[in-house]
């Protein structure tokens, strides 16, 4: 599971063998949650919500170089980090 960034203490990853459509994972602690990449939809899970405003501000500029890491994630490619 390649962690690609932290976020204001939360961690994004993406897992190599996970399903369509394009998402990361957001974990901080005992909390997770699921986010499409594109719509930024939070499709599972849970943030509190000043994290989750900070993953979504961040995503939100970012969804190139998510798909670009999505993409090599799933071809078993190493995804880089994204700042």
């Amino acid at each position: 599971m390649p962690t690609i960034a932290i976020v204001d203490g939360v961690r994004i990853v993406m897992y190599w063998n996970d399903h369509a459509p394009a998402h990361f994972h957001a974990l901080l602690a005992e909390h997770r949650t699921v986010i499409e990449i594109d719509g930024l939809a939070v499709v599972g899970g849970y943030l509190p919500k000043h994290k989750l405003r900070s993953v979504l501000k961040w995503a939100a500029s970012r969804q190139d170089a998510l798909h670009a890491a999505w993409r090599n994630t799933q071809a078993l490619r190493p995804s880089g980090t994204i700042e």
